[in-house]
Order: structure tokens, then sequence, then C-alpha cells
């Protein structure tokens, strides 16, 4: 074993030399990333943004091992060592250092992300523009995610010499192997297809209404190959996204969340529409759920023995005027039953050539 001696005049094994220097390589990386974790926790004392909160919150962890990574690598460069351990030890190296660096870019796509999220917030009356963008935003941060994930296992994978030998031997069998690569990818690649379809022209965005498959509810998450819509029951319903493509289905906040909410009560053909009228805009000029554009009573459709009286008003957005629905009917229906009771929906019998009541007593 060789020795050395620059070390305070004591003979030191090119071991202990070595361990030494990966040690110190390593501390210096750590106080590095605390001398910069640090800087930034005073940016955000001082100035509280928003960007400084969300680099500190996703980058703190892979940065800490990133800095040290990088110096450990740096350091094995004037390192003395066989050249068969410096071969194993520098991959080994390289490889945490592609992992921990494809994580850090992970981590500032998520940070632009919280941005754009800060900057578009759903929490609005009008919020289309912002589930525009936050659509597009998400399903190119997962593509762009994958791109890096699948980057990065392909960079592992080729720094070893037995992986290069299979990757050589699959190229030259891509004849068949291809065809059969094609028509198993067909079905995926229609779904990243189809992804890039919904994410640019849009016919569904996150948090749409939608009605799809007999059920009502909101657009909560689209992926690569599958949308969840969350049921208004907090049931959650999974499609794969080429059925947004394929398929019919209602969205009810394509253009504007504002909605028009209908009531329908069946009445007697006694019932007068002008009291009806009044109160229905006084239920509406009372309530906070009306938006103030539309307020309708209208006679749409007579049977044999009631009338279709259709009520007609408008709310922001669809579970506003879900409620307001419920509101009107419940308070419709009280007031005709208070006022004219004689004019809901009764069935007749003619007796001797009178229009009777069915469950009025027969006089003969």
């Amino acid at each position: 074993m060789e020795y050395i001696d620059d070390f305070f005049g004591y003979p030191i094994p090119q071991f202990f030399q070595n361990l030494i220097m990966g040690i110190s390589a390593i501390a210096l990386g750590l106080v590095l990333t605390f001398v910069i974790r640090k800087i930034f926790k005073f940016w955000s004392r001082y100035w509280a943004t928003f960007q400084i909160t969300s680099i500190i919150t996703h980058l703190n962890r892979p940065v800490t091992v990133f800095v040290p990574l990088l110096l450990l690598n740096i350091s094995m460069g004037i390192m003395v060592m066989d050249k068969t351990v410096r071969a194993q030890l520098g991959r080994i190296v390289e490889i945490a250092l592609t992992i921990t660096f494809s994580l850090i870019l992970i981590r500032i796509i998520k940070v632009f992300e919280d941005h754009f999220y800060h900057k578009y917030d759903l929490n609005k009356e009008d919020n289309l523009k912002e589930r525009k963008i936050r659509t597009q935003l998400q399903f190119v941060r997962k593509f762009v995610v994958g791109l890096i994930v699948v980057i990065t296992a392909a960079i592992v994978l080729l720094s070893f010499e037995s992986m290069r030998k299979i990757g050589a031997g699959l190229l030259t069998g891509v004849g068949i192997g291809g065809i059969i690569i094609g028509f198993a990818a067909q079905k995926s690649l229609g779904n990243l297809l189809a992804g890039f379809q919904i994410a640019f022209t849009q016919p569904i965005r996150i948090d749409d209404v939608l009605i799809v498959e007999g059920e009502w509810g909101r657009v909560e998450e689209i992926t690569l190959t599958y949308v969840v819509v969350n049921i208004w029951d907090q049931r959650r319903l999974i499609l794969p996204i080429t059925y947004f493509i394929e398929k019919p289905f209602q969205n009810w906040t394509r253009v504007s969340a504002q909605l028009l909410g209908t009531v329908f009560l069946y009445l007697d053909y006694t019932i007068p529409i002008p009291p009806l009228r009044e109160k229905l805009t006084s239920i509406l000029t009372d309530h906070p759920l009306w938006d103030k554009r539309v307020n309708v009573v209208q006679l749409t459709d007579n049977k044999e023995s009631t009338v279709e009286v259709r009520f007609l008003m408008s709310a922001r957005n669809s579970s506003q005027a879900f409620d307001l629905r419920c509101i009107v009917r419940e308070e419709m229906i009280a007031f005709i039953r208070e006022n004219y009771p004689e004019s809901l929906p009764k069935t007749r019998l003619e007796f001797n050539g009178n229009m009777i009541n069915k469950d009025s007593p027969l006089i003969p």
C-alpha cells in the first residue's frame, strides 16, 4: 500500500485521503445548500413572495442532495485510486446525479405550475380563462414530467454496457418486433393524441360541469390516458380520454358558467298566471342566487286535466341554478297551496251533466 506525507506530516493511506476528500466535498456541499436555503428564507421573510415560498418548498430537498453529489463528483477527479474503482464509483455518482437533476427539473416545473395556479385562481365566478389555462398547463406538465422520466431512465440504462448490447439487439430485430410494438402501442398513442387534442381544443376543461353517462359532475383531473369526473354525490367517474373525442356529452360551462334554470308545475286549468309572475319576481328579487338576467313565467303546454307552467330563471353557475330552482319550486307550491288551493291538480268526473271533483260526495 502506498503512503503519502502531506497531512500535518503524518503518513496516511490513499484510501483515507480519498475518504477525507469525499467527506469534505459532501460537507462543503451541505454548507452551500444551508447558506442558499437561509438566503431564500431571508428573502421570503422580508418580501414574502409566493414564488420564493414555492421554491423553498419544492427545491429544498433535491438541491440538498444534488449539490453535495456534484462536489463529490468533482473531487473524484483529484482522488488517487484504481481505474476500475474510479469507473464504478464514478458511474454510481453520475447515476445519482442524473436522477437528482431530473427530480430538480420536475420540481422546477411544479414551481412554475404553482405560479400559474396562484395567478389564475379558480375561485372566481367567471373563471373561464383560468380553467382553460389550467387544463393546458396540467396536461403539458404531465407530458413533460413523463418525458423527463423516460429520458432519465434511458440515460441510466445506457450507462451500463450490458444494457447497450440489449439495445443494439433490439434495434437489429426491429422488423417483427416493431410491428408487434406498433399494434400494442396503438391505443396508448391514440390516448396521447386525444390528450393533446383535448388540452388545446378544449372540449372539456378542469372544473367544467358535465352531464356524462347520465351523471352530473365536475372535471376533477385530466391525465394522459383518462379523465376523472367528480359526481355531485362525491363518487368518481373514470372515463378514457378518447371518450370525449368519440362520444357526445353535455358541457354546461363550455362558453360561460351562467345557466338558465327551469321549474315545471302541473296545475289545474283555473290557475291565474299573473299572480304567479308577481310571486316569482318577488322570490327572485329578494334572493342573492339570482343574477338578474332572466325572470319568466310561461304556460308551455296543456294536457287533459292540467296545464304546464314553466318558471324560468338565471344564475351565475350550475350549482346556484340548482339551488335556486329548488327554492322557487318550494315557495311557488306553498304560494299556490295557500292562495289557490282549488287550482292544484285534480281529477274530475261528469255526473248528470255537472262537472264535480272525484273526491267530492256524489249528490243524487
